[in-house]
């Protein structure tokens, strides 16, 4: 079998394998794929040797989309905020889309990538990794002041939460709307900074005179 051959067997029984799991609405084995589509163990063995591959040919195939989305606006020449709110608004959109076709078989892929989220991962990484260099591309241009790159990163995640977390879409999608994804990208070039401006803790809390 040629690589070619073997990459076009793998998307076929990934395909197959994301059909059985919208059909039953449950994760599946490769045992259970095998039952299901007549397609003979050792077919099925010779392109995913380990259990847990099957897996991540399923995860692979469902962040593809997403991973051609970060990479686009990456690469493109937009404006640095306009490639921030396109950043997280094109995949929240593809998220959103997903959600309201099947809200179950969405809330099942969520729970899929929860039980094994070291699988998972590798792909939220990668979305770091790519918003690090947006990040960068900011601090070019004079945003994000006297923060260093993981700094920034981690407090953008936090204020973006709702419009990356598949668990978040399940519970409150109906809250989420593009405008109001736009309104905190805009904070977040308006005043994303370094230092102490008066709202760090202090020990106790005091009256205001």
């Amino acid at each position: 079998m040629t690589a070619a051959e073997r990459d076009a067997r793998k998307l076929e029984l990934t395909e197959l394998a994301m059909d059985l799991i919208a059909r039953d609405g449950a994760a599946i084995t490769k045992a259970d794929l095998v039952a299901e589509t007549r397609i003979s163990r050792a077919r099925v063995d010779e392109i995913f040797p380990e259990e847990s591959e099957l897996f991540d040919a399923i995860v692979e195939l469902w962040y593809a989309d997403e991973i051609a989305i970060m990479e686009e606006v990456v690469a493109s020449d937009l404006p640095i905020r306009r490639k921030f709110y396109e950043f997280f608004c094109r995949r929240y959109k593809l998220s959103r889309s997903r959600h309201d076709a099947d809200p179950a078989l969405y809330a099942i892929y969520c729970e899929m990538g929860s039980e094994r989220f070291e699988q998972v991962r590798g792909y939220i990484d990668l979305a770091d990794h790519y918003l690090s260099e947006l990040i960068a591309q900011a601090q070019d241009e004079g945003f994000f002041a006297d923060l260093s790159v993981n700094q920034a990163l981690t407090l953008i995640n936090q204020m973006v939460v709702c419009y990356t977390s598949p668990q978040m879409m399940v519970m409150i999608s109906e809250r989420l709307h593009e405008d109001k994804l736009a309104a905190i990208i805009d904070t977040i070039f308006a005043g994303l900074l370094g230092g102490d401006r008066g709202a760090k803790p202090v020990a106790g809390l005091r009256a205001a005179s």
